[in-house]
């Protein structure tokens, strides 16, 4: 993987990862803005073990934000309504 595509993975991270932490949409652009500018602020880094370095300060800081309890949507595996109202399995008892 080149670097601009582990840079690009961890920025969706990042914005994955702070929707877990807001609370409404409204709060979340202004935290999305915020890690743009991070992102943008080392794009011109053309050293390779600059970038590398970039790259695991980056992955080390959202392992250490990671929400304990990440949002899940209500239909998705883990979420509250997931297999609700699934049909009970049919027996044959002959």
């Amino acid at each position: 993987m080149s670097s601009r595509q582990a840079a690009m993975s961890l920025y969706r991270r990042a914005l994955k990862l702070s929707l877990d932490w807001a609370v409404h949409r409204h709060l979340w652009r202004g935290q999305a803005l915020y890690i743009r500018s991070l992102f943008e602020a080392n794009k011109n880094v053309t050293s390779p073990r600059q970038q590398r370095l970039l790259l695991k300060e980056t992955e080390k800081l959202l392992e250490k934000w990671k929400h304990p309890e990440p949002y899940a949507f209500p239909t998705a595996p883990g979420g509250s309504k997931y297999e609700r109202n699934l049909q009970a399995p049919i027996i044959d008892r002959e």
